[in-house]
């Protein structure tokens, strides 16, 4: 069973500030059935990733990148996102350490990824 998407994400922020790192929601969504997507900007190397929400073939959720590149690059995807799904989460982790604090699959799992 999946969490409506305003206590998955209050959930994230909850993990992220227990940890010392920020979370904002920059966009809320439908509070019930909102798409997620998660920006986790590495504040000592000043580099972003972007995570969205997707279901495996089992239901399950997961998580991709769906796009890679510079900072505007991700931020223009997050609008593009914005125009054809107006009822889409956004979440801005700020991390000294670079993590999401994701604890569902991340699909293409880098290095730095410990949850």
């Amino acid at each position: 069973m999946l969490l409506n998407s305003d206590l998955w994400v209050s959930a994230l922020i909850r993990r992220a500030e227990i940890e010392g790192a920020n979370a904002t929601v920059v966009r809320r969504g439908d509070a019930r059935a909102g798409t997620v997507i998660v920006k986790a900007y590495d504040t000592s190397t000043r580099q972003a990733r972007l995570f969205t929400e997707a279901f495996g073939q089992d239901g399950d959720r997961l998580w991709i990148q769906p796009v890679k590149g510079s900072e505007s690059e991700l931020d223009d995807y997050i609008e593009r996102q914005r125009g054809y799904d107006p009822d889409i989460w956004v979440v801005e982790v700020e991390d000294r350490q670079g993590r999401h604090f994701i604890t569902e699959r991340v699909e293409g799992r880098g290095s730095r990824d410990e949850e």
